[in-house]
């Protein structure tokens, strides 16, 4: 396992180490060494350089899993830039805002992808914000010439080092939080979780969601630390991603419940193991019914490895190759290396061993603070814990059990949906008077989101598609939509007028 100080530092040891090693391979079966992916990030540095791209320039991006996604951020890492990744589902709503706080100098786009116009939201935003230039990439990166960069940075140690990437969260309200990161913490997550999977140059892990999460730079890092290459798709697809997967011999499957589920109807339908070598199937960011993790292990004899974290603290738990079939399927594992946990009740006292609590977290991969530092004081304890916003206790063991969440969150398919963006929204409806946006259990998704609408007086009554037709008109994503629409005559409060959203919660769960 190397340790380089950042993602430059670390490329070049390991071109040092395996240069002939593959790197990527995708679905069209293009792949790339580690020497091949240095040399090409080398002339996409010289390239971007020639674009106005260096040393603190801001850069958002927003491609798919792509390998010259890969290229791009090695690329920017060469030239000391600061890289702001944003998931493609996002339109002009959440682009526009974190550009525009970001400060974004640069922003890198497809032309079309998956029927949707990037370049032209792009060019609109760039219209709007002034100073800001946009790039059109279509699995094609500026080209130059690598002796005309400029000297490397300096790599500094983990205490000394300048944000590099900026990830955005929807988190609990409306407007995105940008999560402020370097390289060290990005690095000290990888390296744990390699750890606790035994991360070796030969596996192959399933890169198949979207690379610009902060899950997908942190499996970068982990493929320059360990040697694993990795079997990119741009995106996933249920029936395609699994064939892809067992052409190229998968040996960690991630990387959550739908993808697990998506694995299994697979297999049902294959004479023969599809996954002969899987080993592992790491996962996160949603609820993974224990039944699953059983099936997965019958199925395929290998264990789901799921972790727990946010974007400003990743993976601050994970379940390791050793933990027992009931650690696996009940638990998110123990606390990584260099992870201090603090669970502390709703009164404000540490939880005794065994007591639900808010999990509070200080850790090597925690973020530096949000870019808009006006939120930091109620992210940050006055022992300088971050705050999760999730509920959970310690077992006997020492695995962390999720029992919960503070956060007004709705986590869908690894995905946090916003419910007071989604009824700020609704609240614009005509017809509307009242509105509660709650989450609810589903088999296949984590959570589906669900409106609960009390009617205005004379109205008409809403439709689902009525509600759908106006959120979209209001610019909400597709992935923040909800599936479900109840129409109540009186939301149920408390005395305060805090809507009872447990007792919603609890009436239509079924």
């Amino acid at each position: 396992m190397l340790q380089g100080r950042t993602l430059w530092e670390l490329l070049e040891q390991r071109v040092d180490a395996t240069p002939d090693a593959l790197m990527a391979v995708d679905e069209d079966m293009r792949t790339l060494t580690f020497a091949e992916y240095w040399a090409e990030s080398e002339r996409a540095a010289a390239g971007l350089a020639a674009h106005g791209v260096g040393a603190g320039t801001v850069v958002s991006w927003q491609l798919p899993t792509w390998i010259e996604s890969l290229v791009l951020v090695a690329a920017l890492s060469r030239l000391d830039a600061i890289q702001n990744p944003m998931l493609p589902i996002y339109r002009e709503r959440e682009v526009g805002f974190i550009t525009k706080q970001a400060g974004a100098e640069l922003l890198v786009v497809p032309s079309v992808w998956r029927n949707f116009d990037f370049e032209a939201m792009a060019t609109a935003l760039a219209e709007q914000h002034g100073g800001m230039r946009v790039l059109v990439a279509d699995r094609a990166l500026p080209q130059g010439d690598p002796a005309s960069l400029p000297p490397l940075p300096e790599a500094r140690d983990a205490d000394d080092q300048g944000i590099r990437w900026l990830f955005y969260t929807s988190g609990t309200t409306a407007d995105p939080k940008g999560a402020q990161h370097t390289d060290a913490s990005i690095a000290a997550v990888a390296y744990g979780m390699c750890q606790r999977m035994a991360v070796h140059e030969g596996d192959r892990n399933a890169l198949v969601f979207p690379f610009t999460h902060i899950g997908g730079i942190t499996w970068l890092f982990s493929s320059l630390q360990s040697g694993c290459s990795n079997i990119l798709m741009e995106g996933f697809h249920p029936e395609e991603t699994p064939e892809v997967l067992a052409r190229e011999n998968v040996t960690l499957a991630g990387s959550g419940t739908v993808f697990h589920q998506a694995y299994l109807a697979y297999q049902r339908r294959q004479p023969q193991p599809a996954f002969p070598d899987v080993r592992g199937f790491p996962g996160g960011g949603a609820p993974k019914p224990p039944a699953l993790v059983a099936e997965m292990r019958e199925v395929f004899d290998a264990p789901v490895l799921s972790g727990y974290g946010l974007t400003e603290a990743p993976i601050l738990t994970m379940a390791d190759m050793s933990d027992t079939d009931d650690e696996l399927a009940l638990t998110e594992g123990k606390p990584m290396p260099g992870v201090e946990l603090k669970f502390v009740t709703i009164d404000g006292e540490v939880a005794a061993p065994g007591e639900e609590g808010e999990i509070r977290a200080k850790a090597p991969q925690v973020m530096k603070g949000y870019l808009d530092s006006s939120l930091d004081a109620a992210a940050f304890d006055e022992e300088g814990y971050f705050r999760t916003g999730d509920l959970g206790r310690l077992d006997e063991r020492g695995n962390v059990i999720i029992t919960g969440r503070l956060k007004d969150v709705i986590i869908r398919k690894g995905e946090n949906v916003s419910a007071k963006e989604v009824e700020d929204l609704l609240y614009l409806h005509p017809a509307i008077a009242d509105v509660a946006v709650i989450g609810l259990p589903d088999p296949a998704s984590g959570e589906r989101v669900c409106a609960v609408v009390q009617l205005a007086e004379g109205a008409d009554e809403v439709t689902f598609e009525g509600m759908i037709e106006h959120l979209k008109s209001e610019g909400l994503m597709n992935q923040k939509l909800p599936e479900q629409l109840e129409i109540v005559e009186l939301l149920p409060r408390n005395p305060s007028g805090k809507v009872l959203k447990h007792v919603l919660r609890e009436q239509y769960a079924d």
